[in-house]
């Protein structure tokens, strides 16, 4: 089980809508991953079971998408796994140690934005 790796992904503009299906065949094209996952692929992700790399179904929290050929954070996809982090949907089913990673790795984009995730408020 793994928290990626921080990339300091420059941010898409705050309104940009999120759709995590749209957002997935865009980032498995520009990853070449439309096969199976990769590096390039796992950037775009929050967390991923690391036994199962080689499957998209052990990738979580998508929070980026391509825009204009770059790899993005989007707002709204941070917003949106920030919420899962908090509970909504009915939460996230990772291991209990990798919990205060996610919610560290997801504040760093919350602080691009100049907010405050919604654990720290």
């Amino acid at each position: 089980m793994t928290v990626t790796r921080f990339q300091d992904l420059p941010l898409a503009d705050r309104d940009r809508e999120w759709d995590a299906a749209a957002a997935d065949k865009r980032v498995r094209k520009w990853a070449d991953a439309e096969d199976k996952p990769n590096a390039k692929y796992r950037e775009a992700h929050i967390w991923y079971d690391a036994d199962n790399a080689d499957e998209f179904g052990a990738y979580k929290l998508p929070f980026a998408d391509v825009v204009g050929g770059e790899l993005k954070a989007v707002p709204r996809a941070v917003i949106a796994a920030a919420g899962i982090m908090d509970g909504a949907r009915g939460g996230i089913d990772i291991p209990k140690e990798d919990v205060e990673p996610v919610k560290r790795h997801l504040a760093k984009y919350y602080a691009k934005t100049g907010e405050t995730p919604p654990w720290e408020r």
